[in-house]
């Protein structure tokens, strides 16, 4: 059985995370490496382990938020679908089952915006973990006089936390935000599409999603 500690631990996984994370500093991405992969992956989990879903489908749902970007390797455009096909190939030669490969890789090839579905708990799980991932340590830019709409953004955020209430009925984005350096109105402009995501993936779960920011439930 192929687990988390397997794929954290495999040098080859851990190069293409880090190559394809070079390729987005080129292109002048927030952080995409290992601090937010790993974020991501142990978000998708919580999400999943909090519903009471199986402890396989949660370790699932770990391996495929830590793989989930490895096709920026290839490049941004169609990132999903890329990292996929090379989730398949790497977790085929580890020896994964093919149902387990089928799920992790299903969850991948649908996690990006425009082509993104929850297909399955997995996928939504993902979705949920991933574009709630905004944080300032993201910048990387440290002159904020060039600061982008994105570094105005995640750098704005100086608390991110994403919760199940205790009756398990929603999840909640909440953010507190500096406006010195963003605003709600900015954050709208360009997470308004994940944000719906985050809606529908959440239902798909049987939960509702809620953002809060600064205390102000927007949705």
């Amino acid at each position: 059985m192929i687990t988390s500690n397997d794929i954290k631990h495999n040098e080859a996984i851990n190069t293409y995370i880090r190559k394809a994370d070079e390729s987005l500093i080129a292109l002048g991405y927030t952080e995409h490496s290992f601090a937010h992969v790993t974020k991501v992956a142990e978000t998708a989990k919580y999400i999943l382990e909090t519903l009471g879903y199986e402890e396989r489908d949660c370790e699932l749902a770990w391996i495929a938020g830590y793989l989930h970007d490895i096709g920026n390797l290839i490049n941004r455009c169609d990132h999903a679908q890329s990292g996929a096909v090379m989730a398949f190939r790497i977790l085929d030669n580890m020896g994964m089952p093919a149902d387990e490969i089928a799920t992790i890789v299903t969850a991948i090839g649908n996690h990006d915006e425009g082509t993104a579905e929850s297909v399955n708990p997995i996928a939504a799980a993902l979705i949920l973990a991933d574009k709630t991932d905004v944080r300032r340590s993201r910048v990387r830019n440290s002159d904020v006089a060039t600061f982008d709409i994105h570094d105005r953004v995640n750098y704005s955020v100086k608390k991110s936390i994403t919760k199940i209430n205790e009756e398990k009925t929603l999840i909640k984005l909440k953010l507190t935000i500096d406006p010195r350096y963003g605003t709600v109105m900015d954050y709208f402009e360009i997470f308004l599409q994940r944000m719906t995501l985050c809606r529908r993936a959440a239902e798909k779960l049987g939960l509702q999603f809620k953002l809060i920011i600064n205390e102000q439930q927007l949705l």
